[in-house]
């Protein structure tokens, strides 16, 4: 498949870390991007929006400081991720920061808009398009994309309903750029599965919650540590788009995980249930893929796992086993 070297060049394994929202920051983006794995974080973490000046600041030179003192092991780059649904009243000020830094990876979300890819486009960075079938993928290429990220099923926060298989086929049918999956990846086999079907990269952001890295309460990495697949439901009435959450989070926020309302689908509709609970604050986000998250450790330790697992993989298939 085609990738550009921004994706190829100093990249220890072929894995994106998932921006995640509230919970991303510099600390975390430089752990990912240090162990040699693309880290990011959405724009709209940084609050308010002035701190996005700060964090891009202080990403980019501590990266370019590790570069300097790691010549022999450079750092992965890392992307902002863009929402550029109309709701996001920040766009245009967080694309400038985008610009001022030359931020080599602009993952967009919600909607494809052709500005901000030639904007990126301008300043020689690259912008990847999340999408959840072959109709968003379409439309993501034709105005500007340069690749996409397919979120199938079991991806943690908004996801969609599509099988990985399905999804990555009728996307290569047409597509042999970029293509990053994203969805119950956990662990390094899971990895070497998504280049199997068909993606260049792996999405990965579940297992980085349950970091000491990750700005995330401790009882939120003790929940993903204890639960497993069973323990997520796949619902829109937290924010009005499907996404998969943690059951136990939904119950202590005193509803049934199990018989939630369906919400209007045309409307985001954040923090607005019968509860008060507010997604990704209170009902709290997660990948089918958690039965494999076993402690909370350090981003350098899982993405250790993650390329002893992969190397693993990979020689028990060139020995046939």
């Amino acid at each position: 498949m085609a990738r550009p070297d921004i994706l190829k060049d100093n990249l220890r394994l072929p894995v994106i870390g998932a921006p995640l929202f509230i919970i991303s920051h510099p600390p975390l983006v430089l752990a990912q991007c240090k162990a040699g794995v693309v880290g990011s974080f959405p724009a709209l973490n940084a609050r308010p929006e002035a701190q996005l000046d700060e964090w891009l600041a202080e990403i980019t030179e501590s990266l370019a400081s590790h570069n300097a003192k790691h010549p022999d092991r450079p750092a992965a780059p890392f992307a902002v991720n863009q929402i550029v649904h109309r709701s996001n009243t920040r766009l245009q000020h967080d694309l400038q920061m985008c610009e001022k830094y030359k931020v080599p990876i602009v993952i967009s979300s919600l909607g494809a808009v052709p500005e901000v890819n030639e904007a990126v486009h301008a300043y020689g960075g690259i912008v990847l398009h999340d999408i959840i079938n072959n109709r968003h993928a379409n439309s993501a290429i034709r105005k500007g994309a340069d690749g996409l990220i397919a979120v199938a099923a079991g991806a943690g926060g908004h996801a969609g309903p599509l099988s990985p298989f399905a999804l990555v086929q009728e996307i290569r049918e047409w597509f042999d750029g970029p293509l990053a999956l994203s969805g119950a990846i956990a662990n390094g086999r899971s990895v070497l599965a998504a280049e199997a079907m068909g993606a260049d990269l792996a999405y990965i952001g579940t297992p980085f919650i349950a970091t000491p890295e990750a700005r995330a309460v401790d009882e939120y990495k003790t929940m993903i540590v204890e639960s497993g697949a069973s323990d997520i439901v796949y619902s829109n009435y937290f924010t009005g788009i499907h996404g998969n959450y943690l059951k136990p989070s939904i119950a202590r926020s005193g509803m049934d995980p199990d018989d939630l309302p369906q919400a209007d689908a045309s409307k985001m509709n954040f923090g607005d249930n019968r509860s008060g609970a507010k997604a990704w604050k209170d009902i709290w986000g997660s990948g089918q893929g958690i039965g494999a998250v076993k402690e909370v450790r350090p981003v350098a330790a899982f993405v250790d796992q993650l390329e002893d697992e992969y190397q693993s993989a990979r020689k028990a298939l060139c020995a046939g086993g």
